[in-house]
């Protein structure tokens, strides 16, 4: 079957987007190839597409339990075979999985990285006959690169044991240095990259000083309608940040990965079908959502880097209509950068008295602990220590980077399931939800009148068509009935210590750990800051940042928008919108008489133009003629 025959029959596209044929016939090839594509470009169409063209089970690396877990679900939701594999299943579900890819019941199978470490998991994998590897958010293998994952660094030891298949690599944001660091890490033979451009010419990049981070909320909200996104760094201000939208009028929710599953999907899909205007998040949200005409991504946070910034500003408008990228600053950013250096690298004693705290919290003692995992509660560790959370993140990821631990923020034990009473019992008290529930979980599940088994909502939601809340509303009535015993699944972080404990005083972080990261942080924080204060084209910018040259300037950033204003010349719809934006961002702080406004610069055919339009909208009112009232002025 041709590729093309392929993605019309499971996904309905007629023809491919951008580089995706490209890199199909590449991988197809047998070639190594990196896939560079900006965040909605559809990067998993081209690994998915040259797996069905091929024979055998396609590995797919993702840092992301959640990603896995989406992406699997859309491709059942295909008639395509696809599993995955992550820590909150039991053994005897991760051996039936791996057992099934041995004699070729899946296409595609789903792992992170850290499963290299187990010996067990590499001996099932060299028993499958495997077409190609694909390793998604290939930038994590980059040891300085803005997301480091220490366990991508093992990825290209897979090809020891297939030697034949190619690897594919796909990133959104990498800088030359990155492109070429992935490649020497999953030892490609020959250098083949495959790139996008990285502008977009539908995007405005905003970025806009206010003394008062939500009046530059509300005045965006008010100027561009449609769906939003808010990021945030913190998970406080994600619920602040809402609850203060909501008082206000404004429809809005919240997401962080300290939520509980069932609530991520609820608010994620109360915002996708648009009952929900605005998602406050942190940057937890975003990868794999199928969103395309979000219309405003609004950051009131500084980004820690280019790379993060660029891939959550490109949520927005990816249906190609007009779209706002707006990064709201109050002038402190220097001073919160110099703190969060400070967090994120903190001295070595702190590390060691966190590592030594760790062991005595989770029962480790000297010498033992090889491999051991452990779940950590980090609100009672902190109140029991007096940490800071914030900072004892970065302490354990500093741990992790270095060797001694592997720290797992997102992962989610799974939720537990016995049935107390007889078949005959159970369903008298059934009602037809709760019928078509239990059916699906006597399917999936065995063993289950004698013992708890680990079940998974997500599954029975697809084959039920019954939502996750749904689902737990039913398992807890008949929780409370006595008929079953259920254990909700929870969120808490988990630690596996990768080596036995030693006293406090053997940790010691390297300059590939500490000194070099360190520095390149301040490189990449320092461009944001370089972002946030440059008086040429944003977008230009960006692109120059990624190794793009493009010989002009975009014409709808806010850079570009006031430079043409102030040289007089006449301007695009995009510079009508950037100064309707700019006035109501005005009128905000209350009436004003139109002398006082700050329009210094503009054409006054575009001020005529505009203004016309607003009071024609309703959105502005005064007595008398405009420009009469500026002319006095």
């Amino acid at each position: 079957m041709q590729f093309r025959d392929i993605l019309h029959k499971y996904w309905g596209f007629d023809d491919f987007r951008g580089i995706q044929r490209q890199i199909i016939e590449s991988i197809c090839a047998g070639r190594d190839t990196l896939g560079l594509m900006p965040t909605g470009g559809g990067k998993s169409i081209t690994f998915q597409v040259s797996a069905l063209a091929m024979k055998g089970v396609c590995i797919v690396f993702t840092p992301l339990i959640s990603l896995m877990k989406d992406q699997v679900e859309s491709l059942r939701r295909r008639g395509i075979k696809a599993a995955f594999i992550n820590s909150s299943m039991s053994h005897d579900e991760v051996l039936t999985v791996l057992d099934n890819s041995i004699f070729g019941a899946y296409k595609f199978l789903y792992i992170s990285p850290e499963r290299l470490s187990s010996e067990m998991f590499v001996n099932k994998l060299r028993r499958m006959k495997v077409c190609f590897i694909t390793v998604d958010e290939a930038h994590c293998i980059c040891q300085w690169g803005y997301d480091f994952r220490p366990s991508y660094l093992h990825v290209a030891d897979i090809r020891d044991y297939f030697p034949g298949c190619p690897v594919l690599a796909l990133t959104a944001t990498a800088t030359p240095d990155v492109v070429r660091d992935i490649q020497q890490k999953l030892r490609f033979r020959e250098d083949n990259v495959l790139k996008m451009s990285f502008a977009r010419s539908n995007l405005a990049y905003i970025v806009r000083r206010e003394d008062s981070i939500l009046d530059g909320i509300l005045h965006a909200l008010q100027a561009i309608p449609g769906s939003c996104i808010i990021y945030t760094r913190s998970r406080r201000k994600c619920y602040e940040v809402a609850e203060q939208l909501n008082e206000l009028g404004y429809t809005a929710t919240y997401y962080h990965a300290g939520l509980p599953s069932i609530q991520k999907n609820e608010r994620q899909e109360r915002w996708r079908c648009g009952e929900v205007r605005v998602m406050v998040a942190t940057n937890a949200f975003g990868m794999g959502i199928d969103k395309p005409d979000v219309r405003l991504v609004l950051h009131v946070d500084m980004p820690d880097s280019i790379e993060a910034y660029f891939q959550e500003a490109g949520r927005a408008g990816r249906d190609g209509e007009k779209a706002y990228a707006i990064l709201l600053t109050d002038g402190r950013e220097h001073q919160s950068i110099s703190r969060r250096l400070s967090q994120q690298f903190p001295a070595l004693d702190y590390v060691q008295d966190v590592y030594e705290l760790l062991c005595c919290y989770l029962n480790i003692a000297i010498g033992d602990g090889m491999l051991v995992t452990r779940e950590l509660n980090i609100d009672n560790f902190c109140r029991t220590y007096g940490y800071f959370p914030l900072s004892l993140y970065y302490a354990l990821d500093l741990l992790d980077k270095a060797g001694y631990i592997e720290y797992r923020d997102e992962e989610e034990a799974s939720s537990r399931l016995r049935i107390n009473v007889t078949r005959p019992d159970l369903f008298r008290a059934l009602d037809p939800d709760g019928e078509r529930l239990i059916l699906s979980v006597l399917r999936h599940y065995g063993g289950i009148f004698v013992d708890y088994v680990f079940i998974d909502e997500d599954l029975l939601s697809f084959e039920t068509g019954l939502t996750t809340d749904t689902i737990y509303q039913i398992f807890v009535r008949l929780s409370e009935l006595h008929l079953i015993s259920f254990i909700p699944r929870k969120h808490l972080p988990r630690i596996t210590f990768r080596h036995r404990r030693i006293d406090k005083e053997g940790i010691s972080l390297s300059p590939q750990v500490y000194q070099e990261r360190r520095a390149h942080y301040e490189q990449r924080v320092g461009a944001m800051l370089q972002y946030a204060e440059a008086d040429y084209c944003r977008s230009r910018m960006l692109l120059h940042y990624f190794g793009e040259e493009t010989s002009s300037d975009c014409g709808i950033c806010d850079v570009c928008t006031s430079r043409a204003a102030a040289r007089g010349l006449s301007v695009s719809a995009d510079a009508s919108a950037a100064l309707r934006l700019h006035i109501l961002h005005q009128l905000q702080q209350g009436p004003l008489e139109p002398y006082n406004l700050d329009l210094v610069g503009y054409d006054s055919a575009l001020l005529e133009s505009v203004i016309d339009r607003m009071r024609a909208a309703g959105e502005i009112y005064f007595d008398g003629p405009f420009l009469k009232s500026l002319e006095k002025s």
